[in-house]
């Protein structure tokens, strides 16, 4: 059996449900640290559970990466996975998260979801057919002045130790950008892009399972995904997506 975007929007939405049951009763959350900075609770933990067990069973042609569990079988085809993306902002009943499941099939993003279910929000997108959000096309904004632009970051926890912060990096595009917006949720964020409330998004240290199904989203619904240095192609060390019409403006200050 092979994965559609219909059959997945069926496992993942019940995974949101799972997501909200524990979103509705936070003060009953069991919350742990990975890190002095990076949390984990057991909302994280229940909905990568379901959807490692479901995705498996209904497609056990391809193998398994979540942020929680790791990974598992074939790594040539494979889920990969961040089930909160956004976990302190969950953990502190912040609607700014999402549940991020993208099919990777060596080494190129096939399908992506981003669903924020506290916005009810359903993001999609298959490669090579386009983006949408609710069931409706999507497309990056029209914007082609850095100056009027409405940019998007964030400041990952695990970028602690590193001398390059990117807080001198904001500096330089707060000065030149109308607006700036730090949402908690890197899949989120990038789904923005896709469908014009942000014009671009940058960040640094991440993982792929925060970026893989948001860059599949962004990218079908016209966005340019590169590096710092504009290299094509997904980078969670380096990530810039923009409409296209602010690359050339935005690499100089990255």
């Amino acid at each position: 059996m092979s994965p559609s975007l219909a059959t997945l929007e069926k496992i993942v939405r019940e995974a949101g449900t799972i997501a909200l049951a524990h979103f509705k009763d936070l003060k009953h959350l069991a919350i742990n640290k990975k890190s002095p900075r990076d949390f984990v609770t057991a909302a994280d933990v229940a909905v990568e559970h379901f959807l490692h067990q479901t995705l498996s069973q209904q497609f056990p042609q391809f193998g398994f990466w979540g942020e929680e569990s790791g990974q598992s079988a074939n790594q040539n085809a494979r889920w990969i996975v961040d089930p909160i993306d956004g976990t302190h902002s969950f953990a502190k009943g912040q609607y700014f998260w999402g549940i991020s499941v993208a099919l990777e099939v060596d080494q190129e993003l096939l399908l992506g979801v981003v669903y924020a279910p506290a916005l009810n929000d359903y993001y999609c997108a298959e490669k090579g057919q386009g983006a949408w959000k609710n069931g409706e096309a999507i497309r990056v904004s029209s914007e082609d002045k850095l100056d009027n632009a409405m940019i998007g970051t964030g400041f990952a926890c695990l970028r602690a130790y590193l001398e390059d912060n990117n807080l001198a990096r904001f500096g330089r595009i707060a000065q030149k950008t109308t607006g700036q917006r730090r949402f908690g949720s890197a899949a989120v964020d990038l789904c923005l892009v896709a469908d014009g409330q942000l014009d671009a998004f940058w960040e640094q240290e991440l993982n792929l399972y925060d970026v893989a199904a948001g860059a599949l989203v962004a990218q079908e619904a016209g966005a340019t995904l590169t590096d710092f240095q504009g290299k094509e192609g997904v980078f969670p060390k380096q990530i810039l997506a923009t409409n296209g019409k602010l690359l050339q403006q935005l690499l100089p200050l990255m």
